[in-house]
């Protein structure tokens, strides 16, 4: 067994690609890296779940709108 063969893919079985950002709605991948990832190795998969963290965390805090409402 290789070592890349380890990494869990990180699909949840909720398979939409959203149109605006191109991500996938379970996973965040792109429809790229999701083709990509049954053939990439360890280095590959290492950097598509580095990417992943980044994204969900711009989609949880720094796409935000900040309100206007005052306390």
């Amino acid at each position: 067994m290789n070592i890349s063969s380890e990494i869990v893919s990180p699909c949840i079985s909720v398979c939409k690609i959203d149109l605006k950002t191109g991500f996938c709605l379970g996973c965040w991948r792109t429809r790229d890296e999701i083709k990509e990832w049954a053939s990439a190795d360890t280095t590959a998969r290492l950097e598509i779940l580095g990417e992943l963290k980044k994204r969900k965390k711009l989609a949880d805090f720094g796409a935000r709108r900040k309100t206007r409402r005052r306390g």
